[in-house]
């Protein structure tokens, strides 16, 4: 399909997905989560592609929220639709990806914006980086898994009282609560996660994949992660990356995965 609001680019076994409307703060509409839904899927059916990154285009914001006009006459069921389509598209799609995907935060990350950085498997900010989620303001909760990932992130309490105050937390606040790894001027954010996703495209994407999967079972209900765990464990062993993986240690090499 034809990107309107999105621009993809590919360096080596690295993809930049940007979010282009920055007219709009890269505020997600409907056509937007689409597009996000077709590149994400596209990546990760691309072999050669290792590692994912999201970041917005401009020095505002990452995305700035959801564009409310959209959804500011809906019904009960059209809000529920709403919520459940977006997360079956992107937000529990991208977290269920098996190429991993970091979130590069360059400034506002609010409602569906944050709630999009959550779904990725972790963020790096720049220092002008602002995240909160203020949908009680419009008399709305987060619907994009906010309520579930920010307190999974943080915890309950600061979950709480975000999700409550609707207030924004800076970068640094971010790091300390454990929602983003790392905080660099905004003028070194893509450069830091271009160097973090060189470190993962070294090692096996088979293995990631199974980690992935792995570490997100802990968190599904009636899920046991340590089942989860010990199968993918034991299904490494039947791949080419476990071969190559330990006779180049047993060699005293560098593995060199497909």
């Amino acid at each position: 399909m034809k990107m309107e609001n999105i621009l993809i680019d590919k360096l080596d076994n690295i993809a930049i997905i940007t979010i282009n409307r920055p007219e709009k703060l890269n505020a997600l509409n409907k056509a937007t989560i689409l597009e996000l839904h077709e590149g994400f899927k596209s990546l990760n059916e691309d072999k050669s592609i290792k590692v994912i990154l999201i970041t917005g285009s401009g020095e505002k914001a990452f995305v700035a929220g959801a564009d409310i006009s959209e959804f500011a006459h809906f019904s009960e069921e059209d809000g529920g639709k709403l919520a459940a389509k977006g997360q079956e598209l992107l937000f529990d799609f991208v977290q269920n990806l098996s190429t991993p995907v970091i979130a590069a935060v360059n400034g506002f990350a609010l409602g569906g914006g944050l709630e999009l950085a959550m779904a990725c498997h972790f963020r790096v900010a720049s220092d002008n980086a602002k995240m909160g989620l203020p949908e009680v303001t419009l008399g709305v909760i987060p619907g994009y898994g906010g309520t579930q990932r920010l307190s999974q992130l943080v915890g309950k309490g600061r979950a709480m009282e975000m999700i409550m105050t609707a207030g924004m937390i800076d970068a640094e606040t971010a790091k300390n609560y454990g929602l983003v790894n790392h905080v660099v001027p905004q003028a070194e954010l893509l450069d830091l996660a271009k160097g973090i996703a060189s470190k993962i495209v070294k090692n096996s994407s088979t293995a990631i994949s199974k980690a992935i999967e792995a570490i997100n079972a802990n968190f599904e209900d009636g899920v046991n992660g340590y089942e989860v765990e010990i199968k993918n464990f034991g299904a490494c062993f039947g791949t080419e990356d476990f071969k190559e993986g330990t006779t180049a240690f047993l060699e005293k090499r560098k593995a060199n995965f497909k």
